[in-house]
């Protein structure tokens, strides 16, 4: 029974420690699985604290932000208040400049109106002098400068007028100056400028004569924009008369090539109508004894040189009628895309024999590209139809001072339909050829593809410092 009871011990302790040892081997085995609430409450614990971390240094950087925002705030408010009182100072000194230069890149100031009508610079010049010597008279009249009289020194009348005179006379020399410098620097473009310089220095002369109640008188300045005004207007002058001058030499030289034209055609047509007749008085001498083929010949070859002696006749004829008739001759409608564009036509005239001379001439070096001939119009009145298709179409000149200019931004059905109007029986060639403008296009456009275009430059000072940033 002993026995037993040991055995049994025995046993269960063997068991004991089998079940031990698998109990141990499943614990160790499943530990993870086991300790997993436990790592997610220490791991939710470790991210609440993060998070509680991360918030306190979220709000400490948005109060510094907030703080920095403010502060560059006030700092771009006192930026923008400087840079607007800098470029207001700066527009006005650019206003100021622009007043002292002669340059053509500025005509805010508007067009001139001329406010004379002299037919010849010389008028000009002797009604220019007349004004110099109203000016002087009216300084010498003491009539240039309005003072008070009563003026005293320490109580004394003699110095206090002394004073007067003395700062009268330096305001007249310093607007004086002023205004021989305008005069000087006057040009077809500036005049506007000049003559608002003039008024600038007359209204800064009299804002220094205030304190002493001085100022120059409104006569004198009238008479000194009178000076500035009329030699404007004598230089203007002037140019207009030597652009005339030259183009009546041009059409002097125009009209003398013409006449050697003539000339030279009349002798051509003569001696070639001399070798006709000579041939025709051969050709008769040998028909009287020629038979046969031979006479069929010299008959055939008699009706060809009386045709050619009749051409020549014709052609002797006709250059005796145009010298003659010194209204005859071609009415030319041309244009030249590549350097005026689309609708634009130069209507001119030449009293050449052959016309196309003289659109190889105005095709020279003056024009980067060659004029193509819409039509020539033979007319017995070239200058007739000429001044009729000029009148005609006299608000589309491009060049609206100088009429002489013969340039017209017009279409071609419109100068067509005016010469179907006057009876002429013209034929016009629509489109022009402007070979080596288009070639030079398509060169250009293939630069252009191939590289870079060129960039716009940029505006020297934006209108705005700083650009409007909506806040959050």
């Amino acid at each position: 029974m002993q026995v037993l009871l040991i055995c049994v011990a025995v046993c269960s302790a063997s068991a004991a420690i089998f079940f031990g040892l698998k109990y141990r081997a499943i614990v160790n085995r499943f530990r993870p699985v086991l300790s997993l609430e436990e790592e997610a409450e220490r791991v939710r614990q470790h991210t609440e604290e993060i998070k509680a971390s991360s918030a306190r240094e979220i709000e400490d950087a948005k109060g510094a932000a907030v703080v920095a925002v403010s502060k560059a705030k006030a700092k771009a408010a006192d930026l923008t208040v400087a840079y607007n009182k800098a470029k207001e100072t700066y527009d006005r000194l650019q206003l100021e400049v622009s007043l002292l230069q002669s340059t053509s890149d500025d005509m805010s100031f508007g067009l001139y109106r001329p406010e004379y009508s002299f037919e010849t610079s010389e008028k000009y010049k002797d009604e220019l002098q007349k004004v110099y010597e109203q000016k002087k008279e009216c300084i010498k009249n003491d009539k240039a400068a309005i003072y008070p009289s009563g003026w005293t020194v320490n109580n004394n009348l003699a110095e206090g007028k002394r004073m007067i005179k003395k700062q009268v006379k330096i305001m007249l020399r310093a607007f004086n100056g002023e205004c021989d410098a305008a005069v000087a620097r006057v040009s077809w473009n500036n005049a506007t400028r000049m003559i608002e310089r003039i008024q600038k220095s007359f209204d800064a002369m009299n804002l220094l004569g205030e304190v002493v109640k001085t100022r120059l008188s409104d006569p004198y300045l009238k008479l000194c924009l009178a000076e500035l005004r009329l030699t404007h207007e004598y230089e203007m002058k002037k140019q207009e008369e030597k652009e005339k001058a030259r183009e009546d030499r041009e059409r002097m030289r125009e009209e003398e090539r013409a006449q050697k034209d003539f000339e030279r055609a009349q002798r051509e047509a003569a001696i070639e109508k001399a070798k006709a007749e000579k041939a025709i008085a051969a050709a008769h001498e040998a028909l009287q004894t020629a038979t046969g083929e031979h006479l069929e010949a010299i008959q055939i070859e008699i009706q060809v040189l009386e045709k050619r002696m009749a051409d020549a006749q014709s052609k002797q004829d006709r250059a005796v009628s145009m010298s003659q008739l010194t209204r005859m001759g071609h009415v030319y409608v041309i244009s030249n895309v590549g350097s005026f564009g689309e609708n634009v036509f130069k209507v001119g005239m030449t009293r050449r024999l052959e016309p196309d001379d003289r659109i190889q001439e105005l095709s020279g070096a003056a024009v980067p590209f060659g004029f193509d001939i819409h039509a020539m119009i033979f007319s017995n009145d070239a200058p007739g139809l000429e001044t009729a298709l000029h009148t005609k179409f006299a608000d589309r000149r491009l060049n609206l001072v100088n009429p002489r200019k013969e340039y017209f931004r017009v279409t071609l059905d419109e100068i067509s339909q005016f010469a179907r109007s006057q009876g002429l029986d013209v034929e016009f060639v629509d489109t022009p050829e402007a070979k080596q403008y288009r070639e030079s296009e398509a060169m250009r456009l293939k630069a252009k593809l191939d590289g870079e275009a060129p960039k716009a430059k940029a505006d020297a000072f934006p209108e705005q410092l700083f650009a409007v940033v909506e806040d959050d």
